[in-house]
Protein backbone atom coordinates (compact mmCIF):
# COMPACT_ATOMS: atom_id res chain seq x y z
CA UNK A 1 0.00 0.00 0.00
CA UNK A 2 1.37 3.47 -0.99
CA UNK A 3 0.35 6.88 0.61
CA UNK A 4 -0.97 7.32 -3.25
CA UNK A 5 -3.05 4.36 -3.83
CA UNK A 6 -3.70 1.16 -1.48
CA UNK A 7 -2.52 -2.03 -2.82
CA UNK A 8 -5.19 -4.19 -5.39
CA UNK A 9 -7.65 -1.41 -5.21
CA UNK A 10 -9.34 0.52 -7.95
CA UNK A 11 -8.40 4.23 -9.19
CA UNK A 12 -9.38 7.15 -7.08
CA UNK A 13 -13.04 8.33 -8.91
CA UNK A 14 -12.30 12.24 -10.13
CA UNK A 15 -13.51 15.11 -8.23
CA UNK A 16 -16.06 15.60 -11.80
CA UNK A 17 -17.01 12.02 -11.06
CA UNK A 18 -17.73 12.55 -7.71
CA UNK A 19 -19.61 15.96 -8.43
CA UNK A 20 -21.34 14.49 -11.25
CA UNK A 21 -22.81 11.44 -8.94
CA UNK A 22 -23.78 13.73 -6.22
CA UNK A 23 -25.77 15.98 -8.84
CA UNK A 24 -27.74 12.88 -9.79
CA UNK A 25 -28.31 12.00 -6.21
CA UNK A 26 -29.70 16.01 -5.29
CA UNK A 27 -32.00 15.93 -8.12
CA UNK A 28 -33.27 12.02 -7.11
CA UNK A 29 -33.73 13.89 -3.32
CA UNK A 30 -35.33 17.01 -4.61
CA UNK A 31 -37.96 14.57 -6.53
CA UNK A 32 -38.74 12.96 -3.39
CA UNK A 33 -39.10 16.01 -1.59
CA UNK A 34 -41.30 17.38 -3.80
CA UNK A 35 -43.13 14.69 -4.25
CA UNK A 36 -43.25 13.87 -0.32
CA UNK A 37 -44.46 18.16 0.34
CA UNK A 38 -47.16 17.38 -2.68
CA UNK A 39 -48.94 14.44 -0.54
CA UNK A 40 -48.28 16.06 3.03
CA UNK A 41 -49.13 19.50 2.33
CA UNK A 42 -51.53 20.01 -0.88
CA UNK A 43 -53.13 22.90 -0.63
CA UNK A 44 -51.03 24.72 1.92
CA UNK A 45 -47.95 24.66 0.00
CA UNK A 46 -48.90 27.74 -1.78
CA UNK A 47 -50.17 29.32 2.02
CA UNK A 48 -47.57 30.67 4.29
CA UNK A 49 -49.93 29.84 7.65
CA UNK A 50 -48.33 28.39 10.84
CA UNK A 51 -49.90 25.09 10.00
CA UNK A 52 -48.15 25.12 6.89
CA UNK A 53 -44.23 26.28 7.79
CA UNK A 54 -44.72 23.18 10.36
CA UNK A 55 -45.74 20.95 7.60
CA UNK A 56 -42.82 22.07 5.48
CA UNK A 57 -40.53 21.16 8.60
CA UNK A 58 -41.77 17.76 9.29
CA UNK A 59 -41.83 17.72 5.27
CA UNK A 60 -37.83 18.61 5.52
CA UNK A 61 -36.96 16.22 8.42
CA UNK A 62 -38.77 12.76 6.54
CA UNK A 63 -37.27 13.70 3.11
CA UNK A 64 -34.13 14.04 4.67
CA UNK A 65 -34.74 11.07 6.84
CA UNK A 66 -35.71 8.92 4.03
CA UNK A 67 -32.22 10.16 2.17
CA UNK A 68 -30.27 8.89 4.86
CA UNK A 69 -31.82 5.35 4.67
CA UNK A 70 -31.76 5.30 0.67
CA UNK A 71 -27.99 6.94 1.03
CA UNK A 72 -27.18 4.30 4.35
CA UNK A 73 -28.72 1.00 2.65
CA UNK A 74 -27.11 1.73 -1.04
CA UNK A 75 -23.85 2.78 0.40
CA UNK A 76 -23.71 0.17 2.95
CA UNK A 77 -24.67 -2.57 0.53
CA UNK A 78 -23.11 -2.37 -2.32
CA UNK A 79 -21.23 0.87 -2.45
CA UNK A 80 -22.73 2.96 -4.71
CA UNK A 81 -26.04 5.59 -5.03
CA UNK A 82 -27.60 5.72 -8.02
CA UNK A 83 -25.96 8.69 -8.65
CA UNK A 84 -22.77 7.04 -8.25
CA UNK A 85 -23.78 3.69 -10.33
CA UNK A 86 -24.21 6.21 -13.64
CA UNK A 87 -21.01 7.43 -13.14
CA UNK A 88 -19.53 4.13 -12.61
CA UNK A 89 -18.05 5.12 -9.13
CA UNK A 90 -18.23 3.56 -5.97
CA UNK A 91 -17.35 4.18 -2.18
CA UNK A 92 -14.78 1.49 -0.60
CA UNK A 93 -12.89 1.10 2.66
CA UNK A 94 -9.88 2.61 2.65
CA UNK A 95 -8.39 -0.59 4.20
CA UNK A 96 -9.06 -2.82 1.59
CA UNK A 97 -11.12 -1.55 -1.14
CA UNK A 98 -14.24 -3.67 0.02
CA UNK A 99 -18.02 -2.47 0.26
CA UNK A 100 -18.28 -0.10 3.11
CA UNK A 101 -20.92 -2.73 4.96
CA UNK A 102 -22.06 -0.80 8.37
CA UNK A 103 -19.69 1.78 7.62
CA UNK A 104 -22.03 2.92 5.06
CA UNK A 105 -24.29 4.09 7.48
CA UNK A 106 -21.91 5.99 9.76
CA UNK A 107 -20.73 7.77 5.83
CA UNK A 108 -24.43 8.42 5.35
CA UNK A 109 -25.34 9.65 8.34
CA UNK A 110 -22.02 12.47 8.31
CA UNK A 111 -23.57 13.40 4.86
CA UNK A 112 -27.04 13.77 5.28
CA UNK A 113 -28.35 14.36 8.95
CA UNK A 114 -26.27 17.50 9.30
CA UNK A 115 -29.06 19.19 6.99
CA UNK A 116 -31.64 18.35 9.70
CA UNK A 117 -30.18 21.95 11.25
CA UNK A 118 -30.67 23.62 7.96
CA UNK A 119 -33.28 25.57 9.76
CA UNK A 120 -30.24 27.45 11.41
CA UNK A 121 -28.00 27.29 8.85
CA UNK A 122 -25.37 24.67 9.79
CA UNK A 123 -26.84 22.31 7.65
CA UNK A 124 -26.31 23.88 3.87
CA UNK A 125 -22.77 24.97 5.37
CA UNK A 126 -21.23 21.52 6.94
CA UNK A 127 -22.81 20.61 3.39
CA UNK A 128 -20.44 22.85 1.86
CA UNK A 129 -17.57 22.48 3.19
CA UNK A 130 -17.84 18.42 3.79
CA UNK A 131 -18.59 18.85 -0.23
CA UNK A 132 -15.75 20.97 -0.85
CA UNK A 133 -13.00 18.54 1.65
CA UNK A 134 -11.89 16.53 -1.26
CA UNK A 135 -10.66 18.97 -3.44
CA UNK A 136 -8.25 19.54 -1.14
CA UNK A 137 -7.60 16.61 0.55
CA UNK A 138 -4.43 14.11 -0.13
CA UNK A 139 -3.59 11.77 -1.07
CA UNK A 140 -7.59 9.98 -1.28
CA UNK A 141 -9.47 13.23 -2.05
CA UNK A 142 -12.03 12.19 0.94
CA UNK A 143 -14.94 14.53 1.99
CA UNK A 144 -15.52 14.27 6.14
CA UNK A 145 -18.42 11.82 5.56
CA UNK A 146 -15.64 9.52 3.99
CA UNK A 147 -13.05 10.39 6.61
CA UNK A 148 -15.50 9.21 9.20
CA UNK A 149 -16.05 5.86 7.74
CA UNK A 150 -13.29 5.17 6.46
CA UNK A 151 -13.74 5.33 2.86
CA UNK A 152 -12.56 6.07 -0.18
CA UNK A 153 -14.59 6.84 -3.72
CA UNK A 154 -12.92 4.59 -6.45
CA UNK A 155 -13.91 3.38 -9.76
CA UNK A 156 -16.22 0.70 -10.28
CA UNK A 157 -14.77 -1.88 -12.40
Amino acid sequence: MTAEHPEGMAPLATLGQRFLARLIDTVILLAVVVLVSLAAMGDDIRHGTDGALGKRALVAVVAYLLYFVIEGAMTAARGQTVGKMALRIRAARLVDGGVPGPAGWLRAAVYVLPAVLSAILIGPFFWFVNSLWCTWDRPFRQCLHDKAAKTVVVAAL
